[in-house]
């Protein structure tokens, strides 16, 4: 059977690489400090020497818009493009072409299926900076096969956080059962209190840093109870309105155990808090 080998739930700035490169005369004053902590985590990645990626994102109404946007939904083709080019030219993020996994992504669109989850499947997604800012943080050679799942935080009605955690758990089991003596790292990214276009959108830290701090201690704890008497639509909402990208740090947490962090840290950046985790079901190899 497979190995999930690790499990990395991250924020996904999309200007990471583009504050890091810039000349220094241009560069934010947490420019360094944020390239030291990206390059530690991507260690905790390294470290686990996995041989397929399953990525966890959304898409960011790229391709899919209220008028039918997927609930759930993985790729299962050959190769994946990236990205989009408003994210190239505002971000600075250069075009992938990623190789898939159809082996395990048709795995495990049967197995979801088969578990109660309705999945859409995509034999024409495109990937955007969901997928690709982990990419860039992690795993910048790009090199590994990819399994890219995406969920709705975006377009209302969206599912529950519960139904994020299930759905993790139903990954797991599916890793876990995969016929293969292959290492597989799962990978999603979400946000903590986000606001996108509304007023708290340009303050000097994230919108709610309360928030923020006890999104944090839950994952690190593996405090699942606490996640799901707390958590709901409407206290992401008052977080910030772009906050339900938590319920995709949620699911990571589902296929993670529920476990304590092996790897936890985090960055207050101008308007917003990065994470960095890691859980390691197997041990820690490092």
């Amino acid at each position: 059977m497979a190995d999930l080998s690790a499990v990395l739930a991250t924020t996904h700035h999309p200007f990471y690489l583009k504050a890091t490169t810039a000349p220094p005369e241009e560069r934010m004053p947490q420019a360094d400090e944020w390239k030291r902590k990206v390059e530690a985590y991507r260690e905790t990645l390294t470290a686990a020497k996995p041989d397929i990626l399953v990525m966890v994102g959304a898409d960011h109404f790229h391709q899919f818009f209220s008028d039918n946007y997927p609930a759930f939904l993985i790729g299962k083709q050959p190769k994946y493009d990236a990205i989009f080019y408003n994210e190239e030219r505002e971000f600075g993020i250069p075009t992938y072409l990623l190789d898939g996994h159809e082996d395990l992504s048709g795995f495990m669109l049967q197995g979801l299926l088969d578990r109660g989850f309705d999945f859409s499947v995509s034999h024409e997604l495109k990937l955007d900076h969901s997928i690709i800012c982990p990419i860039i943080t992690t795993r910048p050679d790009a090199d590994l096969p990819v399994v890219p799942i995406y969920t709705n935080i975006f377009a209302p009605p969206l599912p529950s956080p519960r139904r994020f955690y299930d759905l993790g758990r139903a990954i797991r089991s599916i890793i876990d059962e995969y016929p293969s003596d292959q290492r597989i790292a799962a990978v999603g990214s979400g946000h903590l209190s986000l606001e996108l276009g509304g007023p708290r959108q340009f303050g000097e830290t994230g919108p709610d840093p309360v928030f923020d701090r006890k999104a944090i201690d839950w994952l690190a704890s593996g405090d699942i109870e606490a996640i799901l008497q707390n958590v709901t639509h409407e206290s992401m909402a008052g977080a910030g309105n772009a906050t339900h990208g938590f319920m995709d740090l949620i699911l990571m947490l589902g296929i993670a155990g529920p476990i304590e962090a092996s790897y936890v840290d985090e960055l207050d950046l101008f308007h917003t808090r990065e994470m960095y985790m890691t859980w390691y079901p197997g041990g820690d190899p490092r």
